[in-house]
């Protein structure tokens, strides 16, 4: 978790798209559909049947010229659309591109993805863009998506690998009503999100490595990066970053991490909908919110607990300035762990990187 000390915001929120991005379409009394938008609607409706340009050149009040115009768009952005001067147009496939249309479509929540989705096709890190739009005073819901990060960021500054279209990069605007020091527990929360979606979705043996790492045998296919900004003894905005591998073959991997991660398409064999799973990351995320904010943080942490089986696990703890290896007693009421060491002395762990270990000094290489 990293916090930044809040400046004045230099303008109001605008809608955002830089970088190779698209604007978000969205206000916060409803959603403005474009015309490129209205067009691909009136293509879905048709489920498999030709829909003719005369009749999307009428219904939308455009000439047939500008409905081709949207057509090429549309197949830019990954649609896969026929098309006949007798018949009109027909769609065969929807993109796989993290588009807000397409994010929207089935999404049940009621705040995440509803306040404002902001598209790249290329970006440095979602944190980054999700950060400067909470600054100009995005409300809570917002999300960033990228498909591709030029300099996406684990914790203490581990670049995290974001090749295009094969991932899901995601960062969401949370501004809740808790003390800073309460924020490690958001972090706990989206790894609990991130394990249900993934367990909902696939049949994988999904587990959680405290403190931000879901793992699939023992292999880590999503991490969690959780930024706030603080204003004296208040949070100002809490950005949740999410890095999940999606479509990643193996041998696409960087060396530094091919024996230690993973993706679903290694682990199944065949390619994954990265919205469908986007989506029911944002689901679980914000039924775990409304958990924490009305229940605590106890019902979280209990599931978060039976996700991770760490609890009677010998480890061995990076402190930055030392290394601990011992057994996990618990994880205390604040997510934080109770390390019993080989000397018998016991230690409550805020921050550090975990190695599970099969017992005392032997590596399972769960890094």
């Amino acid at each position: 978790m990293k916090i930044a000390r809040k400046n004045p915001p230099i303008s109001p929120f605008t809608k955002g798209g830089t970088e190779q991005g698209q604007g978000n379409l969205s206000a916060m009394s409803g959603v403005i559909v474009s015309t490129k938008q209205q067009l691909l609607i009136h293509l879905k409706e048709g489920k498999g049947i030709w829909v003719s340009g005369e009749f999307l050149a009428r219904k939308m009040a455009i000439s047939r010229t500008a409905v081709w115009k949207h057509i090429r768009t549309l197949r830019e952005e990954g649609y896969v659309i026929e098309s006949s001067q007798k018949k009109g147009y027909l769609l065969r496939q929807s993109s796989d591109l993290l588009l807000e249309n397409e994010i929207r479509e089935g999404l049940n929540t009621s705040v995440f993805g509803k306040r404002g989705i902001h598209y790249f096709r290329q970006t440095d890190s979602t944190n980054n863009r999700a950060k400067l739009f909470a600054s100009e005073g995005a409300p809570e819901g917002t999300l960033v998506v990228a498909e591709e990060q030029t300099r996406g960021r684990g914790r203490r500054g581990r670049q995290w690998f974001s090749p295009p279209g094969e991932g899901i990069y995601t960062s969401i605007i949370l501004r809740p009503s808790i003390s800073p020091n309460e924020a490690p527990k958001l972090t706990l929360m989206a790894s609990v999100a991130v394990a249900e979606s993934l367990l909902a979705m696939t049949s994988l043996a999904i587990t959680i490595k405290w403190p931000n790492d879901v793992l699939i045998n023992g292999r880590k296919i999503a991490g969690i990066l959780t930024e706030i900004s603080t204003e004296m003894d208040r949070i100002d905005y809490v950005v949740i970053g999410v890095g999940i591998n999606v479509n990643t073959p193996r041998k696409s991997l960087p060396s530094d991490i091919e024996d230690t991660a993973t993706s679903v398409f290694m682990e199944t064999g065949k390619p994954f909908p990265r919205i469908a799973l986007l989506r029911a990351y944002l689901e679980w995320l914000e039924i775990y919110y409304e958990i924490f904010r009305t229940k605590g943080f106890e019902p979280v942490m209990k599931r978060w607990k039976s996700l991770s089986g760490i609890i009677g696990r010998h480890i061995s703890v990076d402190l930055i300035d030392r290394v601990r290896t011992g057994e996990v007693l618990d994880v205390d009421k604040d997510g934080f762990l109770i390390l019993r060491g080989q000397d018998g002395t016991i230690e409550r762990i805020i921050s550090g990187d975990v190695t599970l270990l099969h017992k005392r000094g032997s590596n399972t290489n769960d890094n």
